[in-house]
């Protein structure tokens, strides 16, 4: 993406931004990163459009995400959306504050799996994981921050599979991990999700492919669409969302902060930090986009290289 003379209307570009991983540190679950929000607001004061893009609830999107953003001046005529829970969820922020919140029903893990999955959590996996209590569609299990990484992915495959376990005996489809366990209707309405920080008992109508077209939905109404679009995350189920703006027509590259977890090959670029990882990389490549913004720089494919090694 070359640096463009836009016009005041027409944005040279968009982001649809993973939050855990390129935003918030996986580590601390906050906005930490040196000077990410100040190049965020600078992108948004430039006309650039942001939605961020994500499983997280709406409750941590306000609390971690968009309450610094608003705390340190959201321009006004920002165009800021967040698409939650995988896309069951949405709300717009301006600089008055967050908007109402949109909640597809329909999509919703059904009330008594609900509960049967959070009293599993709290019963017999308290020592390493928490319920997230703001979820309106999914259930979401988290890693606690004080457990150690290693202990936490021992602990997530009991629960996976005790999951599963529960899910089919209540007569649910199910998948997990590539793994299909039909309904008695042979159907599979729900997927046990895994991350590195927690699992997601969801619909399999959710995904980031389906947030992009909700993030496309929102801002189509309140200006145009951007020429192009930058997209970021820290897993390979992140790129869904490149894929999807690519099958529509739109020129896209993805901007994958951990390359570790697996660079899949694609059809649109795929850029990958140098020395930097997760929100640490996120920052470093958001001031680069800064900088194309103010004519500073050609590009941001380099966007670590200042870095030390």
């Amino acid at each position: 993406m070359r640096h463009v003379n836009r016009t005041p209307d027409v944005p040279p570009f968009g982001l649809l931004l993973d939050v855990d991983g390129p935003v918030a540190s996986p580590v601390t679950r906050t906005v930490s990163a040196p000077g990410l929000l100040g190049s965020l607001l600078e992108l948004l004061a430039a006309g650039v459009p942001v939605v961020f893009n994500t499983g997280r609830s709406d409750r941590f999107l306000r609390e971690n995400v968009v309450g610094p953003l608003l705390a340190e001046g959201l321009p006004e005529g920002a165009r800021l959306h967040a698409v939650c829970e995988k896309g069951a969820v949405h709300f717009s922020i301006t600089a008055d504050g967050a908007g109402p919140l949109h909640v597809d029903a329909d999509l919703a893990v059904p009330p008594a799996a609900v509960e049967a999955l959070e009293s599993m959590a709290r019963r017999d996996f308290a020592d390493t994981m928490f319920v997230d209590p703001g979820k309106h569609a999914m259930v979401s299990i988290e890693q606690r921050v004080e457990v150690p990484s290693a202990d936490y992915l021992a602990a997530q495959e009991r629960f996976d599979a005790a999951a599963v376990e529960l899910m089919t005996g209540l007569g649910m489809g199910v998948e997990h991990r590539g793994e299909r366990s039909p309904d008695a209707a042979g159907r599979v309405g729900w997927r046990v999700d895994p991350t590195i920080i927690s699992t997601d008992v969801e619909s399999v109508l959710l995904g980031k492919d389906r947030g992009a077209d909700t993030a496309l939905r929102l801002l189509a109404a309140d200006g145009p669409l951007p020429r192009a679009w930058r997209t970021a995350g820290d897993s390979r189920t992140d790129y869904a969302m490149a894929d999807r703006l690519h099958e529509l027509g739109h020129d896209v590259a993805h901007v994958d902060v951990r390359p570790a977890d697996g660079v899949l090959d694609r059809p649109y670029p795929v850029l990958l930090p140098a020395r930097a990882v997760n929100d640490e990389a996120g920052a470093a490549w958001l001031a680069r986009l800064a900088a194309v913004v103010r004519g500073e720089a050609p590009d941001d494919v380099g966007f670590d290289d200042h870095l030390a090694a």
